[in-house]
């Protein structure tokens, strides 16, 4: 990348937009049964954290589409050249749960754009900050990180595995089937090829289809909820470290320390693919 071209990237630090929804309850239930839960929460019940991820998606006609499935650039998030674009973390603050039914805005801002070099060649940075408002005022607080790369190298070596957190207090195995990803990608109206085109998938030298970040996160506090139900979670941080694929069956894990949850997610040969933490509250 280009000095005239970070510039240019830079100025787009500031820009805003907003969108209203309201959290359906069709939503609700078909991502409660794409989990396999049985307690699809009902209108007026408080959604499940990180469950928002459902709304407020931008519907771009298939025109304003890109080769791989995801939107052109240039509209809200910033024209990066870099053809690679990742879900890689964030941290949420939950001040109040939405509620099923409720009518909510969010405000969305670049919050700020950065650059750097890597192994894989260079990386940028956006972390774009949202402000959620339902009926009863301030809700929720999210910053999200989004990285760009450098197109696929089949010869670039894989990053070094990271170790995982220790002593589970829960564990389950799991197996992010070709359904599952469909799914997913049907109910966020996320056209990212990775998610369910094999073929798109190899070309980009990916042994299979791509797991969702967004996706795992939400399978780690879906462990915290099946464990440790009344917990209300006040904040929730994530970073993605490396991918997860639908050809292999991967693991989530949790423990809580007082009023610290640490959860992490691994792949099949037992290697780091996320972690997060959650700082815990009372009942809802």
């Amino acid at each position: 990348m280009t000095p005239a071209e970070k510039q240019m990237l830079k100025n787009w630090v500031g820009r805003t937009e907003s969108a209203r929804d309201t959290v359906s309850s069709w939503r609700v239930a078909a991502l409660a049964h794409a989990l396999d839960r049985d307690d699809t929460p009902s209108v007026g019940d408080a959604l499940p954290p990180l469950w928002h991820w459902l709304n407020f998606l931008p519907t771009y006609k298939a025109s304003e589409l890109g080769y791989d499935g995801h939107a052109r650039l240039g509209s809200f998030l910033p024209p990066v050249s870099l053809p690679r674009r990742m879900w890689a973390g964030g941290r949420l603050r939950f001040e109040r749960p939405l509620r099923v039914g409720e009518n909510a805005t969010r405000v969305s801002r670049i919050a700020d754009i950065a650059f750097k070099s890597g192994q894989s060649g260079s990386l940028a940075f956006v972390q774009v900050q949202h402000n959620i408002d339902g009926d009863q005022g301030a809700q929720i607080v999210e910053e999200h990180d989004i990285v760009y790369r450098a197109a696929a190298s089949n010869s670039a070596a894989p990053p070094p595995a990271r170790p995982a957190p220790a002593q589970a207090q829960w564990s389950s195995e799991l197996s992010a089937d070709p359904v599952l990803l469909f799914r997913y990608s049907a109910l966020t109206f996320n056209g990212h090829r990775i998610h369910y085109d094999r073929e798109f998938c190899l070309g980009e030298a990916y042994p299979g289809l791509v797991v969702h970040g967004p996706l795992i996160a939400t399978l780690l506090l879906d462990l915290l909820r099946r464990h440790a139900s009344t917990a209300k979670v006040k904040t929730f941080a994530f970073k993605a470290i490396s991918p997860l694929f639908d050809i292999h069956p991967f693991s989530v894990h949790g423990r809580v320390d007082g009023t610290q949850a640490t959860l992490w997610a691994l792949n099949h040969r037992s290697e780091l693919a996320m972690s997060a933490s959650a700082e815990l509250g009372g009942g809802q």
